[in-house]
């Protein structure tokens, strides 16, 4: 942990007891914890949304193989229509 051991630790928490006091340093390590806490819940929020995004483009995934984006009518790059598609058909 950090190369600190029990000695050091003992002399960091007497030093802390001295400036800040018995009465507050509950109070400073609870918000502290609060905060640590808050921060490894987004850090595990945004790792998670990495991941999402990591299975949707994997890795052997190219240009070529993504979906098409669509256009302004709402289908798809080189998409038939349904009457192109049907006009093809009979041809």
């Amino acid at each position: 942990m950090f190369g600190i051991g029990l000695p050091e630790l003992l002399v960091i928490m007497v030093i802390a007891v001295v400036f800040i006091g018995p009465k507050k340093l509950p109070e400073i390590a609870r918000s502290l914890g609060r905060g640590m806490n808050e921060f490894r819940r987004a850090t595990q929020d945004i790792k998670q949304s990495f991941d999402v995004e990591a299975d949707v483009i994997s890795p052997g995934t190219t240009l070529e193989t993504l979906p098409a984006k669509p256009t302004q009518d709402g289908e798809g790059e080189g998409s038939q229509t349904p009457e192109k598609e049907d006009s093809a058909a009979h041809d």
